[in-house]
């Protein structure tokens, strides 16, 4: 094993601090060759600080397309011609029906995602309004993703029963410019403190492979550590066609497995979840990115691109011996082939012929 690896298995498992910049940037360092070892050490950083538990969460895209925002990977925003759905927000009824077969099939949490520049006054009181409802009627923590976010929206939502905010760094800093240029780095870096600071849990990740060097993954990881996210979402670029990055070329297989390790490394104790991309990028190695130190995926499809049938992923992390923790996850609802009702999430072990989406989100039948 090299030094480097050796000096993070230390801190990490041994003295139980967190990982300084120069000791993560040594251990990215080492070639892909020794990526095993990395994998090892990661996946005993995971069990040590958050045990062998997994977190299931599925995404409902509650209103798709036309965001006046210009993120170059984003096939969801209204300066790009891209094939993504354009609708408004879901009825009341549409998200309480979500919500109560959430409930009925045990889950705890519920999720409303929107593609906005941040909530207008009338959005936000749907949610707000939606948003009481669901905790009335169903008792589930609620967490919402509203893009950026005044002190007094913050406030408003924490207030109502919000119980997480999901705001997304993206990438790192210095990137950041040439991906987003309709707001800055600055701008998600309050909207995060502002969630916390109203009492609201921190959702906080980003997207791999938006053409930065590995240097500026552990970059990222450590402005991600700066936040203390509870959730730190890893998504993978899945090019979309009409973006400015649609020629941006994957990464590798072996390249995301290190990205997920030193993010694991950098932030040991949150919940690391692979979402959008992994399909594509880890394909096979999926079960890899688990021993590489993530403990919680997105099922079901994404906000715009399609994932795998729930059940591999159930039937994976039984092969892994790795439990699920709490039941089906966040948001998570089920809708049968035909969309006429919805059914409660997959159990363990089932293989129902269904799809997990939004209503709005399937094609016609």
């Amino acid at each position: 094993m090299t030094r480097a690896f050796e000096i993070a298995e230390v801190a990490l498992l041994e003295e139980r601090r967190p990982l300084t910049r120069e000791e993560a940037l040594a251990v990215a360092a080492v070639p892909l060759d020794a990526l095993p070892d990395l994998i090892a050490i990661a996946h005993r950083v995971r069990l040590a600080w958050c045990g062998s538990e997994v977190q299931l969460e599925s995404l409902v895209n509650a209103k798709s397309g036309g965001c006046p925002e210009d993120c170059a990977f984003c096939s969801q925003s209204a300066r790009f011609a891209t094939d993504a759905d354009v609708y408004p927000l879901v009825s009341a009824d549409e998200i309480l029906a979500a919500a109560h077969a959430t409930r009925e099939a045990g889950a705890s949490q519920f999720c409303i995602v929107v593609a906005v520049r941040g909530p207008s006054e009338s959005l936000l009181k749907r949610v707000i309004e939606v948003t009481r409802r669901v905790i009335d009627e169903t008792g589930l923590e609620v967490a919402t993703s509203l893009g950026l976010l005044t002190k007094e929206q913050a406030l408003r939502l924490a207030e109502a029963g919000v119980r997480r905010y999901n705001h997304n760094l993206e990438t790192c800093s210095e990137l950041f410019p040439r991906i987003c240029t309709t707001h800055t780095y600055e701008d998600r870096i309050e909207t995060a403190r502002l969630a916390k600071d109203a009492g609201m849990e921190l959702c906080c990740g980003g997207i791999l492979g938006l053409g930065e060097t590995v240097e500026q993954r552990v970059d990222f990881a450590f402005e991600l550590a700066e936040l203390e996210p509870c959730e730190a979402p890893i998504n993978f670029l899945n090019p979309r066609p009409g973006t400015p990055l649609a020629a941006t070329p994957p990464l590798s297989g072996r390249e995301a497995l290190q990205a997920v390790a030193l993010m694991r490394l950098v932030l040991p104790g949150a919940w690391l979840r692979l979402a959008g991309g992994r399909e594509l990028v880890l394909g096979e190695l999926q079960s890899m990115g688990m021993y590489a130190g993530a403990n919680a995926l997105i099922v079901g499809n994404y906000l715009t691109t399609t994932g795998r049938d729930p059940a591999d992923d159930l039937a994976m992390l039984e092969s892994l011996g790795m439990p699920v923790a709490g039941g089906p996850g966040e948001g998570r609802y089920v809708l049968d082939r035909a969309g006429t009702h919805i059914l409660p999430p997959l159990r363990d072990g089932e293989r129902a012929p269904v799809d997990i989406r939004s209503p709005r989100s399937r094609p016609a039948s």
